[in-house]
């Protein structure tokens, strides 16, 4: 493959916006970078890069589908599969970089380049799908059966899933149908842009301003100080309580002022007014497309290549769990009601769901979430939680890089080998909240594991964590240690890929199961053994006595109705707009929402969804769309997969030999073969519901 030149040899080449090729000589992005594993060179890197490179890689991209649809030859998997999986080095490149960049440090500057990238972006995948002649050739092969017996069964299951994705995206529609489609998905792609950036702007400026300081009571000195640095860096006297992407801010739970518990849930409520107009014309958008291909609505079309296959499916996952949690929710809404009595507050409110539920918990369950404060310091539970588990069950060693430069002068870099110090790659962590950050935690990469490719991963997990005042300790709550263990689980499904096809590595699976390693991986956050390494109290580095260790174990199922509901509330409501027949206009969306909410049980004055339409990224422009039952769906998976392991450990196996077992049977997979597959391999059988039925107090 060639890539765009990189210097003026070519000065009479045009791309397809009539601009004469760009010089990249003195780009970053030009060429691979010489770091170790490929690390781009963030130091040098500026925002004006990232158009250049980009109309570059575009244009190199172009030329590589050109050749691929005229070549003559007999198609094969290397001269078919492998340049439409894998597309452009150049363009693969500066994407990675520019849009992780995007969402961490999201300057106008950078969000103006989104903006005008993105377009380019759809009408190039539009290029690929809707060409009747690379089609032809993808159909071809597909149907060749000697070829296809003669290929691996990796290069089989790439060829089987890339020959799906050309007729769900419109392969088989007429010239006219096709340039239809290609419009919808432009028109999607802008609106879903302005989505993004408008919550973002929505999210800070939804923060909360504070001026007396006794409005602050209830918060500890590291909350009082991340509030004093918010409003310093936002140029306000005072206090400035920011908020976070979900619902229910992690606030709630300590504000004694109810004023202000009110103040700032109806803050994350009712943020948003232009993102509801979106939402509810991006969902128009996709019904149509799914319409034009033949779907009776985009839930259909959605779920068509994930392993849910049908709509029924995900709507009996649905109705076996919706009945049960409003059960729970009831019951804990009346513990909580009792609760708040007792301070005189007769008409509960949402914005005091969280502050009485703690109280139950501490009162209760003898659970004081503020006392384990000062156990949680976020590098310890970093360094010596999630990084040592994947020590121990795993067989990983992390070593500090501060030699080199990470996305962000607050991220952090890790160098990851084995234990007998084969080298494995890079492991980024930027955990701080800022002004340009989009909100939410995740992970993403720069680099994958490919050993035809000779590349090791680059991974990246990011977060919002409340940023201390300079010299003091950042501390995490108990739902932040289990994110970062989450995240970090997304990040072994990639650090532990091993595949021949970088298509195929990691996170490379049908969406509806990328939670599943993710969530398995949070069973070692409060694991004996494990917890002890990093849950040290700050001052005296005393780990965080057992019997509040147990405590907080034995008050699991507490708080699981409203969790359980609370999420499933925002998947129905993600379900229910891609329900929507074709052509189908909401024009009052919040009116839409209520009804839907309503309709599937789950109207509670009391529980919002986890995300509510204005603000609800994942599903309008996430890629989520239709995909956020998936989070249920694959903890069916994840929490028969630790009840696997709870009984390989119970029959006395070392940790390790179990852990290397399941990083064989599914992390290394990655997307190289049949999931499900892997799994009965794993378990002798398939799937079983009840563990997760238990596991949320739904039985």
């Amino acid at each position: 493959m060639t890539s765009a030149p990189t210097g003026p040899s070519s000065p009479s080449r045009t791309d397809e916006h009539g601009q004469e090729a760009p010089d990249l000589r003195g780009n970053p992005l030009a060429e691979p970078s010489g770091l170790p594993y490929g690390l781009p060179d963030f130091a040098a890197l500026r925002t004006e890069h990232f158009l250049p490179a980009f109309r570059a890689g575009v244009a190199a991209q172009r030329e590589l589908l050109e050749r691929v649809a005229t070549s003559t030859a007999p198609p094969a998997f290397a001269s078919v599969v492998l340049p439409l999986e894998d597309g452009d080095p150049l363009l693969r490149r500066v994407s990675r970089v520019f849009f992780h960049l995007v969402a961490t440090d999201g300057t106008p500057e950078m969000q103006a380049v989104e903006a005008e990238v993105t377009p380019w972006l759809t009408a190039l995948s539009d290029a690929v799908f809707l060409d009747p002649r690379l089609f032809a050739r993808v159909d071809a092969l597909h149907g060749d059966a000697a070829a296809v017996a003669a290929m691996s069964d990796e290069e089989r299951h790439l060829l089987e899933r890339l020959h799906q994705r050309f007729v769900l995206r419109g392969a088989r529609l007429g010239p006219e149908q096709k340039e239809t489609l290609a419009a919808l998905n432009q028109e999607i792609s802008r609106l879903e842009t302005r989505f993004t950036q408008q919550a973002r702007a929505d999210l800070k400026g939804a923060s909360v301003h504070l001026t007396d300081e006794a409005q602050l009571a209830g918060l500890d000195a590291g909350q009082r100080s991340a509030a004093r640095e918010a409003a310093i860096d936002a140029g306000l006297d005072g206090w400035l309580l920011t908020l976070v992407l979900p619902t229910v801010q992690k606030l709630l739970p300590s504000l004694e002022d109810r004023s202000v518990r009110e103040r700032l849930y109806r803050a994350s409520t009712e943020r948003g007014t232009e993102t509801w107009d979106l939402a509810a014309q991006i969902a128009e958008l996709r019904s149509r497309k799914a319409a034009l291909l033949g779907f009776a609505d985009f839930a259909s079309l959605a779920v068509a290549d994930r392993t849910a296959t049908v709509p029924e499916a995900v709507e009996e996952l649905f109705a076996a769990t919706v009945g049960p949690a409003m059960r729970n929710v009831e019951g804990e809404a009346a513990r909580i009601a009792a609760r708040a009595a007792r301070d005189g507050v007769e008409d509960l409110a949402p914005w005091d769901w969280a502050f009485y539920e703690s109280r139950v918990r501490a009162e209760e369950h003898a659970v004081d979430e503020a006392a384990l404060q000062p156990y949680f310091v976020l590098e310890r539970v970093i360094e010596d939680g999630v990084l040592r588990a994947a020590g121990e069950v795993y067989g990983l060693a992390f070593t500090r890089r501060d030699d080199l430069t990470g996305p962000h002068p607050q991220a952090l870099v890790w160098e990851v080998c084995r234990e007998d110090g084969e080298e494995v790659g890079l492991f980024i962590g930027d955990y701080f909240t800022r002004d340009a950050k989009r909100g939410g935690a995740w992970m993403n990469v720069l680099s994958v594991r490919s050993r035809a490719e000779g590349t090791r991963p680059i991974v990246m997990n990011t977060l919002n964590i409340s940023r201390p005042a300079p010299g003091e300790p950042a501390f995490v709550t108990l739902d932040e240690v289990r994110t970062l263990f989450h995240e970090f689980g997304h990040a072994l499904h990639a650090l532990l890929s091993d595949v021949e096809h970088a298509s195929a590595s990691g996170t490379a699976v049908p969406r509806d199961v990328v939670e599943f390693p993710s969530q398995v991986n949070e069973m070692w956050a409060l694991r004996p053994g494990i917890v002890e390494h990093y849950a040290r109290h700050v001052d005296t580095g005393e780990p965080v006595p057992a019997e509040q260790l147990e405590r907080v174990r034995s008050a699991a199922l507490w708080g699981e109705g409203f969790a359980t509901a609370e999420y499933l509330a925002a998947a129905v409501l993600d379900w229910r707009w891609h329900r929507l027949p074709a052509g189908t206009r909401v024009e009052d969306p919040r009116a839409f929402e209520a009804e839907q909410l309503e309709q599937a049980g789950l109207a509670h004055p009391l529980v919002a969804p986890r995300y509510r339409t204005g603000y609800f990224q994942h599903t309008f422009s996430g890629g989520y769309a239709a995909g956020y039952y998936s989070y249920l769906w694959a903890e069916v998976f994840d929490a028969d997969s630790v009840a696997w392991f709870e009984e390989q450990l119970a029959a006395g196996r070392p940790v390790r030999e179990v852990g290397e077992e399941f990083a064989r049977a599914i992390l290394a997979i990655g997307g190289s073969a049949d999931l499900l597959a892997a799994y009965r391999g794993l378990r002798g059988r398939d799937r079983e519901v009840t563990p997760l039925l238990e596991r949320r107090g739904l039985v």
